[in-house]
C-alpha cells in the first residue's frame, strides 16, 4: 500500500473510533504530516505536528530525555517512543506517531544510512518499529512515512479489538 492509501485508511480508522492523531517528525521533515493532510477531511482526526529536526528540539519541545540524547543520539528506539508520547501529550491527541532516523547521504552519530525508528503512542501504551530501509534519501524518507502509517494502523486495530 502506498503512503496516500495508508493515510486514507488511518483517517478512516481514527474517525470510526472518534480518535485523533498528532505526529512528531525528524528525518521525514514534515512529509508524514503532509501525507496525512493530503487526504480530504483530515481535519476531523489530525491535530497537528512538530518537526523536531534539531536534536535540542526533541528535548525542549517534545520532552525527550536529554541524557538519553547525550548518550545515544537522536536515532534510537527510545527517542522515537518518547517523541510519540511527547507529541501525543503536547497536542492532546489520542495517538502520537513519530519518526527518527538517518536518511542520508551520510551516516549520523555512528548510525548507518537507512537506520529508522518509528513509534506510536496511544491509550494502550507505546510501540516502536525499525523498518529495514535502503536506497536514496527520498526512498528512505518515503519508506519511513509508510512504516509509521502501517504501525499506526496496526496499533489502532489492536486497541479497538481489545475493547
Amino acid at each position: 500500500m502506498n503512503e496516500h492509501g495508508a493515510a486514507e485508511k488511518a483517517h478512516q480508522a481514527l474517525r470510526e473510533r472518534g480518535a485523533t492523531l498528532a505526529v512528531a517528525e525528524s528525518l521525514t521533515g514534515g512529509l508524514l504530516a503532509a501525507t496525512l493532510v493530503d487526504v480530504p477531511g483530515a481535519s476531523a482526526t489530525f491535530r497537528g505536528s512538530v518537526t523536531a529536526y534539531a536534536t535540542e528540539v526533541k528535548s525542549s519541545v517534545l520532552g525527550v530525555d536529554e541524557g538519553l540524547l547525550a548518550v545515544h543520539g537522536p536515532v534510537h528506539p527510545v527517542v522515537a517512543r518518547q517523541m510519540a508520547e511527547g507529541v501525543r501529550r503536547l497536542l492532546g491527541a489520542t495517538y502520537g506517531l513519530a519518526t527518527t532516523g538517518v536518511a542520508g547521504p551520510e551516516p549520523q552519530d555512528g548510525r548507518a544510512v537507512g537506520t529508522v525508528y518509528v513509534a506510536v503512542a496511544g491509550p494502550g501504551g507505546s510501540l516502536v518499529a525499525s523498518p529495514e530501509l535502503s536506497g536514496t534519501r527520498d526512498t528512505i524518507r518515503s519508506g519511513a512515512v509508510s512504516a509509521a502509517l502501517e504501525l499506526l494502523l496496526d496499533r489502532v486495530a489492536v486497541e479497538d479489538h481489545s475493547r
